[in-house]
């Protein structure tokens, strides 16, 4: 999966030092718009130190990184977003995802009647249904949008702050800023309710976990390169998830923690194979997109896309 880490690392360049601009992105034909945050180029450490309190082992080794610039979607992928391509997108056939034009319809309501406003997070969908959605917008758009790394996804999470959560080390304030168990009321919320971390992101803690682009290693930092890491995915579970969603107690929301995919959120499918598109028992996932800065080429841009909706 070379084209992957080429897509990564295709240009030149930090940015450091020079502004790059958020800016709405409006789908074309459609009256649908959503917000691309400006994420400035940097360095953090990733993972949680030794003895910090609810550290898992799979936080560390601590590492220092360093991240090019990019956008990330102000909020969570909302069903008015995703279903102009669940319910109309018609894309080439192709040998990845059932070889179907589009989503294939859910067997149940996958929403189990949390709502399915047109701000409401989307939900359930696979890791390989959020990278087909981005590359349909993609063929609409012209602009490459992708899911974030797990290590791009961490930095704009802290937004410049080593603490365990956005605003500090205690949960006291995570009421403010992220639906989880105590205040989810057991249904994710309509997105950008709350406040938004110090880089303008909302709902990047709780309401729900969002997919990276990484397979899920254990001690995967201790390998891990300095500079825009990638750990590239060669098999279907675990891949990386972050967040913590509104199931979850506040420990699972902190910015360090990592969740591994499993095969049990998607244990009820009656199909088989089992659906590529939807996690009946993953509704707490959900995705955000991110634009690199440095754009790759188009080549780069096809391949990318194949290698991942291949698996």
């Amino acid at each position: 999966m070379w084209c992957i880490l080429s897509v990564l690392m295709a240009a030149p360049g930090l940015v450091y030092g020079q502004r790059i601009k958020s800016y709405t992105q409006e789908i074309p034909g459609t009256d649908v718009s959503f917000k691309m945050v400006a994420i400035p180029a940097g360095s953090f450490t990733i993972g949680s130190p030794e003895g910090a309190p609810r550290r898992e082992s799979d936080e560390g080794p601590q590492k220092t990184l360093t991240i090019s610039a990019f956008w990330m979607g102000e909020k969570e992928v909302t069903f008015a977003e995703w279903d102009l391509f669940f319910k109309n997108a018609q894309l080439p056939q192709q040998k990845n995802i059932d070889g179907v034009s589009r989503p294939t319809a859910q067997y149940i309501d996958l929403t189990w009647g949390m709502g399915r406003s047109p701000r409401h997070p989307a939900n359930s969908m696979s890791q390989q249904a959020a990278m087909a959605y981005c590359k349909w917008l993609y063929d609409k758009t012209g602009i490459f949008y992708r899911l974030p790394t797990e290590a791009e996804w961490e930095y704009a999470c802290r937004a410049g702050n080593p603490a365990q959560y956005p605003f500090g080390n205690s949960p006291d304030q995570l009421k403010e800023y992220g639906y989880f168990k105590e205040n989810s009321g057991g249904k994710y919320q309509e997105t950008g309710k709350l406040k938004p971390n110090a880089w303008g992101l909302y709902d990047i803690l709780g309401n729900l976990s969002e997919w990276t682009l990484d397979q899920y290693v254990e001690n995967g930092y201790a390998s891990m390169k300095s500079k825009d890491p990638l750990t590239v995915p060669t098999k279907r579970y675990p891949r990386v998830a972050r967040g913590g969603s509104y199931l979850d107690d506040a420990d699972e929301l902190r910015c360090a923690n990592r969740i591994p995919s499993r095969s049990q959120w998607n244990q009820r499918d009656p199909q088989i194979p089992k659906s590529k598109w939807w996690l009946t028992d993953g509704m707490f996932m959900g995705f955000r997109l991110v634009r690199p800065y440095n754009a790759p080429s188009k080549e780069e841009i096809e391949k990318f896309y194949e290698a991942y909706l291949d698996k």
